[in-house]
């Protein structure tokens, strides 16, 4: 290890000596405790540090704003782990990534690994690994979804990459995914841009669902016959074949304003629901009820819509998105999109 890495941040690794002293939890089960950096903090970035760390792995964390970093800089970052290094990256896609993927290209070393776990495109993955790769750098994109609520209900994970880069971060994968069958949480999709594919669809798919929950909620509450709405939504979330998490969402959503009446009927999309679309087109594949699901969401930014009032609310329930306040003072949309992987 170069000298400058060696001498660098020694505050950061007495701190880390005293955090091994005190770890809450033992390691999956099977499972080893590592060391791994983790670039941003944000909503989801911040809950995987504090679930990693709760199964024993070390993580050293980076993110712009100081005071929840554990180092200054990605050298720092680089400096305090222990070759061969794993970096996991979990910031918003685009330039943001591929900036962040480029500066690792150049202060990691060859061995090390990074993951790229944010709601990037998978077409942006190929371009990532090839870079790291002229270094000595492996590679694997992966898709993550959970939202806020994955730090105690774990995430569904879907990598893409080479087999001895996945077998490597198991570990990793193992803390993150829900308790249960390995299978149940996390896949090897396939190659490099298969995690990020698998997690697009898993998106549009979500576009999907979230919008036949929100037209049954809207329709019902047109009707004059339904004298309770939350209530039926309630009593379909057991034993119904409509039933699901994204249904308990929506359940808690209507506790808290049974009529959505605090919320514009306003919801952004953040691209993956398109690039699902794009693809489908070059695939010729029909995806109605997914482009439907866009279009619907295109409306609500033209005119008021029950519907889509139901569909902003569990943005907010799952992912913790902004939402448009009704009235004069609502709050600017949230820019994120639906970030079930994002870092926010």
């Amino acid at each position: 290890m170069p000298a400058s890495r060696r001498g660098g941040n020694t505050r950061h690794r007495r701190d880390r000596r005293r955090r091994s002293a005190t770890r809450p939890a033992a390691p999956t089960e099977g499972a080893f405790a590592v060391q791994i950096g983790l670039i941003g903090l944000g909503r989801m970035g911040g809950n995987m540090r504090e679930r990693l760390r709760a199964a024993g792995h070390e993580v050293v964390g980076f993110d712009p704003r100081p005071e929840v970093s554990d180092v200054g800089s990605l050298p720092d970052l680089a400096a305090a782990l222990e070759a061969p290094r794993t970096v996991w990256v979990m910031v918003p896609s685009g330039e943001p990534t591929r900036n962040t993927i480029a500066t690792l290209a150049t202060v990691l070393e060859s061995g090390d690994m990074v993951i790229e776990g944010g709601n990037s495109r998978y077409t942006d993955d190929k371009p990532n690994a090839a870079l790291l790769a002229e270094h000595g750098i492996g590679y694997v994109d992966c898709g993550v979804s959970g939202g806020i609520w994955g730090k105690d209900n774990g995430y569904g994970l879907m990598a893409g990459g080479e087999e001895e880069h996945i077998t490597r971060a198991m570990p990793v994968f193992d803390a993150l995914r829900p308790e249960g069958a390995r299978e149940e949480g996390f896949a090897h999709a396939g190659p490099v841009g298969a995690g990020h594919f698998a997690k697009m669809v898993h998106n549009g798919i979500e576009y999907g669902l979230m919008q036949a929950y929100a037209e049954g909620f809207e329709l019902m509450q047109a009707s004059e016959l339904i004298t309770d709405v939350p209530g039926v939504v309630q009593a379909w979330s057991r034993g119904t074949v409509v039933r699901s998490w994204l249904l308990d969402l929506l359940v808690a959503a209507l506790k808290d304003d049974p009529d959505l009446d605090g919320l514009e009927a306003w919801v952004d999309d953040s691209g993956e629901g398109r690039w699902t679309i794009e693809e489908a087109i070059d695939h010729a594949v029909p995806l109605p009820v997914i482009s439907a699901a866009l279009f619907a969401r295109f409306s609500s930014r033209q005119d008021e819509s029950p519907a889509m009032k139901a569909v902003a609310a569990l943005r907010q329930q799952f992912g913790g998105h902004a939402v448009k306040r009704s009235g004069p003072a609502g709050a600017p949309g949230d820019k994120a999109g639906p970030a079930s992987g994002t870092g926010g």
